[in-house]
């Protein structure tokens, strides 16, 4: 089914815009409710509702939970937490329901809504397509009662730190960058519980800079850090935490393939990969695939997008999977993806094998990739864009079986991603150059 609203990770836009307002988010709540209530068993009616620290964020809640009552829902809020602590809230109280108002690591001015299901997992593409056609016209709300308030996070810390024995992070020095958002409360309680001595980036939120010049989009800081105070490592997130980049003692960052590459050959090793099976989208890199199979797995692959991960994790049985961009998902721990989960296995791994983040990484060796992203006014399929597709043939052409290309558009974001891979580092290059070329004299 086509989607009107949703794009690869739920509802998200400018506040204010057409999409992202306070009347949308009530009509969705009231459908999602309609939704809940034909999909669920009727055992709970009970909506849990979590949010990262954006300006925008209390008003958007409070009109979603407006929606939800006015189908008969009960809403409660979990306040300002990670996008896996509602993960886990679903299913812990348990609820029928779970909704995220965050648009990750876009910046303040914009904001977001998903949904999980009574599992814990995001919904699938047909799942929210039903729900846009359930919302009505417009909701009908009177001032009602704020909206009642849940702890779960207590033990959703309790759970995290489990990952590692007690006092298993004393002496280590740790660069944490929480990206002024929904882990400034949670990543460094559990880290410094653990042992860990932090410096801190991106954990003063303010409501209006989230995201901004921090956080997993913007490592150059934490990189830095790390080298200034001999840190063993750092962590940064994105805006409501399901994300995690590294960076090794030299300040180096590794991102999501590298992470996965880490975690996949250690569980291999051990005998703990479900399925013996990876499973990335296809943006990942393909060293990743050679890595995998060299150590006894194999690597299955998605389009873009973290929940198209998790639905094909379930179908094959596996328990590690992620996208480049840092979505790790352990659903051994937590449905979805998890940034803190994520660094806390990697860090494991070193506390296991005795070796530093720069052996670790080591397993993987990259093809060379060309990626560039393209902001555009108006997103425009890409069947309607000759130029472009002619050059995409071309290349491809000339790439045979030594590369690839990937061109897509954002679901999140009004951009036109690109990437070339191939063995040889220039050919990429000039072949995204080619690229970028066509799509910018086609589309203006």
């Amino acid at each position: 089914m086509n989607r009107q609203y949703f794009g690869t990770d739920g509802v998200r836009g400018p506040y204010g815009g057409p999409f992202i307002n306070e009347a949308f988010a009530a009509r969705l709540g009231a459908a999602a409710a309609r939704w809940m209530r034909a999909a669920s068993n009727g055992e709970t009616n009970k909506v849990v509702i979590g949010r990262d620290p954006r300006f925008s964020g209390p008003s958007l809640e409070a009109a979603i939970a407006a929606g939800l009552r006015s189908e008969g829902a009960e809403p409660v809020s979990l306040g300002i937490v990670p996008t896996p602590a509602v993960s886990r809230a679903v299913r812990a109280l348990p609820a029928a329901l779970g909704v995220v108002i965050t648009a990750s690591h876009n910046p303040a001015e914009d904001n977001g809504i998903k949904f999980f299901n009574s599992r814990g997992e995001k919904l699938t593409d047909d799942e929210e397509s039903h729900i846009e056609q359930l919302m009505p016209m417009a909701v009908r709300t009177t001032a009602s009662a704020p909206v009642p308030e849940v702890d779960t996070l207590t033990p959703y810390l309790a759970m995290v730190q489990s990952i590692l024995p007690p006092d298993a992070l004393r002496d280590w020095r740790i660069v944490l960058d929480t990206a002024n958002g929904a882990t400034c409360a949670t990543s460094p309680v559990v880290l410094r519980a653990l042992g860990a001595t932090l410096v801190q980036l991106g954990h003063a939120p303010d409501g209006r800079n989230i995201n901004a010049g921090v956080g997993s989009e913007h490592p150059e800081s934490l990189a830095a850090q790390v080298r200034a105070t001999g840190a063993r490592l750092g962590v940064a997130h994105d805006g409501d935490g399901d994300r995690c980049v590294l960076a090794d003692e030299s300040g180096a960052v590794l991102d999501g393939d590298e992470i996965l590459a880490i975690l996949a050959t250690d569980a291999l090793a051990h005998g703990t990969l479900d399925a013996r099976t990876l499973v990335v989208t296809v943006q990942s890199n393909l060293g990743v695939d050679k890595v995998v199979r060299a150590a006894g797995g194999r690597v299955a692959r998605t389009p873009v997008g973290d929940r198209y991960v998790s639905e094909y994790m379930r179908v094959v049985g596996a328990n590690l999977g992620g996208e480049s961009s840092g979505h790790v998902l352990c659903t051994d721990v937590v449905p979805t993806g998890d940034g803190l989960v994520a660094a806390l296995k990697v860090m494991n791994v070193m506390l296991t094998t005795g070796q530093p983040l720069s052996e670790l990484r080591r397993v993987l060796k990259k093809i060379p990739q060309a990626t560039a992203n393209l902001r555009v006014r108006e997103k425009r399929p890409l069947e309607s864009l000759p130029a472009l597709g002619a050059a995409i043939a071309a290349l491809e052409a000339g790439l045979g079986d030594h590369g690839r290309v990937l061109v897509r558009w954002s679901g999140t974001e009004p951009k036109l991603r690109f990437l070339v891979e191939n063995t040889d580092e220039a050919v990429a290059k000039h072949g995204l150059e080619q690229l970028l070329k066509a799509a910018k004299a086609e589309l203006g």
